[in-house]
């Protein structure tokens, strides 16, 4: 459960705000969402201090259960605190820079997102002159299925807690190739995580189409991705993916430019 990226012992016996932080710190590096002696275990804590706690954070909108369990996750409250806080961050201009670096190699729009939920969260976008617009700037989310960037994620989360999102989140068709059955898009996320990229067929917006890949952090773990975006008219898929080299350089810069 990340036990090492937890110190819960240097935690004051008398710091309710620190042992919150820690049951948060627990629940936010768990692989698959916990459950009550899961927290207890790592921020070593009795069961009744974890369980007020988590009472706490769950009115105060930071944590929830998953329909049907007892298991925690991150509630929404605490995920738009996250992303505020990389939107603000003050590594933003240079996340920027990149970004324009990008566009100006590849000539199309590209922009950089992270998981939100069962979201993709715009960090940042950069866009080329092309005439159309599609209104997704920094801030903007976008189911994950429903995007390239979405189903990197998507490929990498642990299959269980793949598997639960894929079941408790609402899929719905935004256009005639959105893959919004489980049962195809299975196949389709293990071809991305042997790819190492993936692909937007004119799934979230009819005519639109691009290849994303992966930002990972100091671990390999896959924590952002950066995307190209195009019009189905300017730009196929097969050329789409002659810029894979530019996306990936690109992502191990943005690597950088933030604790992630």
């Amino acid at each position: 459960m990340g036990e090492d990226v937890l110190q819960s012992e240097a935690v004051p016996a008398g710091s309710a705000i620190l042992r919150a932080i820690s049951v948060i710190e627990a629940i936010s590096v768990a692989e698959c969402p916990p459950q009550l002696a899961d927290i207890c275990r790592v921020v070593r804590l009795p069961k009744p201090t974890v369980f007020r706690i988590l009472s706490t954070l769950e009115h105060a909108g930071l944590v929830g259960r998953e329909p049907g369990s007892k298991r925690y996750t991150s509630a929404g409250r605490l995920n738009r605190l996250a992303g505020q806080v990389l939107l603000n961050s003050p590594q933003s201009a240079a996340r920027h820079a990149i970004l324009e670096e990008l566009v100006e190699q590849v000539g199309e729009t590209c922009n950089l997102t992270i998981p939100n939920l069962n979201s993709v969260l715009y960090l940042d976008r950069v866009e080329e002159g092309w005439n159309r617009r599609v209104g997704l700037g920094a801030g903007s989310m976008v189911p994950l299925y429903a995007c390239p960037s979405g189903k990197l994620f998507l490929a990498h989360m642990p299959r269980r807690s793949r598997e639960r999102m894929l079941r408790i989140a609402p899929m719905l068709s935004h256009t005639p190739g959105t893959l919004c059955d489980p049962a195809r898009l299975g196949p389709e996320l293990e071809r991305v995580r042997k790819q190492g990229y993936a692909l937007d067929q004119e799934e979230y917006i009819a005519g639109i189409i691009g290849v994303s890949v992966p930002v990972r952090d100091s671990d390999g773990k896959v924590v952002a991705a950066v995307a190209l975006q195009t019009c189905n008219s300017r730009l196929r898929i097969d050329e789409a993916l002659t810029f894979l080299p530019q996306l990936r350089q690109a992502a191990q810069q943005l690597a950088q430019t933030v604790d992630w």
